[in-house]
């Protein structure tokens, strides 16, 4: 791992360039730390942030040169080739480690590396063949839940199934080479989540569990802190830190969580890097999840992940049409007392697309939630 006592400033190179990638380097900048980002083709978010490359990631040539310039690489989502980067950069340090990486971007892996840890998960099965599928489904129950194992995101690659019919369809559509994994659905009462940065000597802080409301398998709003017993607070975060230790996460890594009627956690999905659920930490925390991120990845001291304010929530922006980005209900929404705006600079829309959020922090939860969502509302792009 690099010193960074040494009198330089370090750089950090960043493996992606959406929105997770900018904001990641919003938050390094401010640090002194130089960022360099790699996208295998042109991203809006990457243009106004440090130096971002456009060039062909799994090429071993060009992944040499973007790591030689950099003391430490992250990734900005479990899709980055992590793995091929450190074949090619063996020297560099990769946070978190491609071995992380490989396990919870494959979904069967990472539900087993759970389970084998002794997780709460609900019951699942890796189908390698339709009848394994229809026999899992037929098993658990239905509804069920079918979820591809690699590429799924914001409710991509999943579908819920109510009958043999709709596994049959299910299956053309979402199983790979090594089929599709097989859920029992979890009668859940909330949806929860719990952020927690670690460093590589293990060193952790645990941000507040907030709650997250979905709609069609997208995050609409994030609450924190969720309004939940003290008891499921504490058995969500210990459940939270179990997992994060299970896949040896480093920098952040976001514990998506159901708690069930009886008080009982389960674990949904991880995520090994900032998420959707922690935007509202830019605001309403002391040290946000992307500031965080950069600490623990680069090895240095992590910051308090405290509330500023006791409430925080945050309002997705998503796209509603198909076309170019303008900034339609932009002015109206900054003029929302309190309302941060975040826009992230993609210039292509389409329905369902993540192009920004607002965050609103204060003291009444109703009044902090109707002005997040109504400067939300307002920004249709």
């Amino acid at each position: 791992m690099p010193d960074f006592t040494e009198d330089h400033f370090p750089t950090l190179g960043i493996l992606g360039g959406g929105q997770l990638g900018r904001m990641m380097a919003l938050a390094a900048i401010p640090m002194g730390i130089h960022v360099r980002l790699l996208s295998p083709k042109p991203a809006g978010p990457m243009r106004e942030v440090g130096d971002a490359a456009v060039a062909d990631w799994t090429d071993p040539e060009v992944l040499r040169d973007f790591a030689g310039a950099c003391d430490v690489v992250t990734v900005e989502s479990e899709w980055a080739p992590a793995d091929r980067l450190l074949e090619a950069a063996p020297e560099t340090a990769v946070w978190p480690h491609p071995d992380t990486v490989h396990t919870i971007r494959h979904k069967g892996r990472q539900k087993e590396t759970l389970r084998d840890a002794g997780l709460p998960m609900p019951s699942f099965t890796r189908c390698a063949t339709l009848a394994e599928a229809q026999e899992a489904a037929r098993q658990v129950g239905f509804p069920a839940l079918l979820k591809k194992f690699e590429g799924s995101y914001d409710g991509y690659g999943n579908a819920t199934v109510r009958s043999p019919e709709d596994v049959e369809a299910g299956w053309d559509e979402l199983a790979a080479e090594d089929g599709l994994l097989v859920e029992a659905f979890a009668p859940f009462i909330r949806e929860l989540a719990v952020l927690i940065a670690r460093r590589p000597d293990g060193q952790s802080v645990t941000y507040p569990v907030v709650f997250t409301l979905q709609e069609d398998h997208r995050c609409k709003r994030v609450e924190a802190p969720a309004a939940i017993s003290e008891a499921v607070r504490n058995r969500a975060q210990a459940v939270a830190h179990d997992a994060v230790e299970a896949v040896n996460g480093v920098g952040i890594t976001a514990v998506e969580l159901f708690e069930m009627e009886d008080g009982q956690v389960l674990v949904n999905e991880l995520a090994p890097r900032p998420h959707n659920t922690g935007h509202y930490t830019i605001e309403g925390c002391r040290t946000s999840q992307f500031a965080n991120h950069v600490r623990a990845v680069m090895n240095l001291p992590l910051g308090p992940p405290t509330l500023r304010d006791p409430v925080a929530v945050m309002a997705n922006v998503l796209g509603t049409r198909e076309g170019r980005a303008r900034p339609t209900g932009w002015t109206d929404a900054l003029g929302v007392p309190d309302a941060a705006v975040h826009i992230y600079g993609k210039p292509a829309v389409y329905p369902e697309r993540k192009l920004g959020h607002v965050t609103v922090t204060g003291s009444d939860r109703a009044s902090v939630r109707e002005r997040a969502e109504r400067a939300a509302n307002y920004l249709t792009l």
